[in-house]
């Protein structure tokens, strides 16, 4: 039975209600659904039908397998589809934990490298891409060395923090020295609630930025505002909040190597993979997707349902919600938001209505924060900038659904780059700005850490 009601108004408007089922609460208001499989992040909302719904199939076809429509990888990328770093619209195991790609067939990691003076290698860009087709040479292999070191909270239970540090090998071109290389690796995002992002209130959001300064805690967010499409505008998506869009077009060309009309050149544009490929018969004279193609991969995403809360009258998880707020949590992942009253609008130009006018709980201000970059002697600085984001400046991950990360891809892999295992070891690399909630979550007892960590389940 459908927990979505209609009924229309005197002007004919229809409006949408929820039936909430026992021991759950909404988190995207009529994008919410009630799912607890590993298909939980990778289905539709509940008001997808008709030809929304054909073209969501479409581009949940496309998203998993780009070969069934797209001329073909290529020459040089670093993942096969979508869905092969974003499992089931989640995140597709780090392989840092596994070596890198340079020990393991495919690195679902993406992996940027800069000169240490900000600019790019002229042979590589900004992305290296660490896959490539038959008979051309990927561009390098990464290799990840892990680091951990072991700590004990003050009432003697023990955690680990590890971190890892990178080499590249294997270079297409000349070799990089290490000492001339910056190397920022990212683990794939979960594309939860991807539609209600991108309809965010930018209002609220900046009134957020406005009002996000208690010196008491040493937070003060603020946004970024990055240039896309020819526009200056706020950043909303991405690890630095460093697009204001979902990025389909720069995937398909960047990550897939896959041409379409926003980026028409090959990835690999300059490089001897061309020639290689030319006299292998391969043509770089036409666009490998096209701009509908993309736009139905845009409204896959946008219309993905988003997982309910769960277990939300459990006594331990109402504790652990008492200890999100007690550890102040709250103020950078900010519980409730709202998104504009008009809704959303993919690459193409369709509008997305149903995201409009819903209050939502992302966990989540959007927000640059400080991140710090002294634990352990490394921190989460990673050195790369982003518009206005520096090194040490990321945006407050949306916490929804983030419970169901490990029955959807089995892993408890968090952070930019997958270093943390659990929760507890997420919360304790936490620095900078979030140092104080970090030590107030030190010096819970065991009962109330095990219960936040409960309630951060129950997302």
């Amino acid at each position: 039975m459908s927990l979505l009601t209609a009924c229309s108004d005197e002007n004919g408007m229809t409006e949408q209600y929820m039936e909430v089922p026992d021991g759950y609460g909404l988190s995207a208001g009529t994008s919410t659904v009630f799912m607890n499989t590993s298909f939980a992040y990778d289905s539709e909302a509940p008001w997808v039908t008709g030809s929304y719904l054909t073209r969501f199939n479409r581009g949940d076809n496309l998203y998993d397998n780009i070969a069934t429509v797209s001329k073909g990888l290529g020459p040089v990328y670093g993942g096969y589809s979508c869905g092969s770093c974003h499992h089931n619209a989640g995140r597709t195991t780090p392989a840092v934990w596994s070596g890198g790609s340079g020990s393991y067939g495919f690195s679902s990691m993406l992996v940027y490298v800069a000169r240490k003076n900000g600019k790019f290698f002229q042979d590589y860009g900004r992305v290296l891409h660490d896959q490539s087709i038959y008979g051309v040479k990927a561009e390098g292999k990464l290799h990840a060395e892990k680091h951990t070191q072991n700590f004990s909270f003050p009432d003697g239970e023990p955690y680990s923090l590890t971190y890892f540090t990178y080499t590249i090998t294997d270079w297409y071109a000349d070799s990089i020295r290490p000492e001339d290389l910056f190397c920022s690796v990212r683990a794939p995002l979960r594309h939860v609630g991807q539609g209600q992002i991108m309809a965010l209130d930018h209002d609220e959001i900046e009134a957020l930025a406005a009002r996000s300064n208690y010196p008491e805690y040493g937070i003060s967010g603020r946004c970024n505002y990055i240039t896309e499409k020819g526009k200056y505008q706020l950043g909303l998506g991405g690890n630095k909040a460093n697009h204001a869009d979902l990025t389909v077009e720069l995937g398909f060309s960047s990550d897939l190597g896959v041409t379409n009309s926003r980026y028409p050149e090959e990835v690999c544009r300059g490089q001897a993979q061309i020639a290689q490929g030319s006299m292998m018969g391969l043509a770089y004279d036409q666009l490998d997707v096209s701009t509908e193609e993309m736009e139905d991969v845009d409204l896959y995403m946008q219309c993905l349902g988003v997982p309910a809360r769960r277990n939300v009258n459990d006594p331990v998880v109402q504790r652990g919600e008492q200890m999100f707020y007690k550890a102040k949590c709250h103020l950078c992942h900010v519980t409730t938001l709202h998104t504009r009253p008009m809704g959303s609008t993919l690459l193409n130009g369709t509008r997305i209505p149903w995201v409009g006018g819903q209050t939502i709980h992302p966990y989540s201000d959007f927000l640059l924060h400080d991140m710090g970059s002294e634990i352990m002697g490394v921190g989460l600085n990673d050195n790369f900038t982003a518009g206005l984001a520096r090194g040490n400046e990321w945006r407050t991950t949306p916490l929804w659904g983030i419970g169901l990360q490990y029955r959807v891809n089995g892993h408890n892999y968090f952070l930019h780059d997958g270093r943390a295992n659990g929760f507890v070891e997420a919360i304790m690399w936490h620095g900078g700005e979030a140092e104080a909630s970090k030590n107030l979550f030190r010096k819970m007892p065991k009962a109330d850490r095990d219960a936040l960590v409960k309630f951060l389940e129950s997302l």
